[in-house]
């Protein structure tokens, strides 16, 4: 993997390794936004439109985060591979269950891909601590929060 110059005093084998974490936690990102909007989009069920309406704020957040993570990773010298065939490709999230649409069922499926995602940045942190990197550990560790408190959301409509 070739990378961009740049002037940040992180060295360029670190770099690399920092790219491709970055990469792999875009891809899931990617994933998970395309995932969300999946249920808000087929959603059915007497809380349609609360669930609707949550799905879409989340799959919103989703991409804010995807575009955190790509800027960091371009900072650091690297490409980001965002289409969806990379997504595709490289996300750590199982498919979407094909009969997620009805009400609690869809909040199961957005809640697993949720707790894959926010596990998959948690995992991140140590990663880029142990690279040098304490400002993509900072992010890493400000995505997993966020998205626990998205999955926070989610799983609170499934206690019982």
């Amino acid at each position: 993997m070739k990378l961009h110059k740049t002037r940040i005093e992180i060295p360029e084998a670190a770099r690399k390794d920092l790219v491709a974490l970055l990469n792999v936690q875009l891809a899931n990102l990617a994933d998970l936004q395309s995932q969300t909007k999946h249920a808000h989009w087929n959603v059915k069920g007497p809380q349609f439109w609360s669930l609707h309406e949550l799905f879409d704020d989340l799959a919103d957040k989703a991409n804010e985060h995807a575009d955190e993570v790509a800027e960091r990773l371009t900072a650091l010298g690297g490409v980001a591979n965002g289409t969806v065939r990379h997504a595709a490709a490289a996300s750590q999230l199982a498919e979407y269950s094909a009969g997620a649409f009805h009400g609690l069922a869809a909040v199961k499926a957005v809640a697993d891909a949720f707790g894959t995602a926010a596990n998959a940045a948690r995992a991140g942190i140590d990663a880029a601590e142990e690279l040098g990197d304490p400002v993509t550990a900072d992010l890493l560790t400000s995505l997993a929060g966020e998205l626990d408190t998205s999955l926070y959301f989610l799983e609170s409509h499934l206690a019982e």
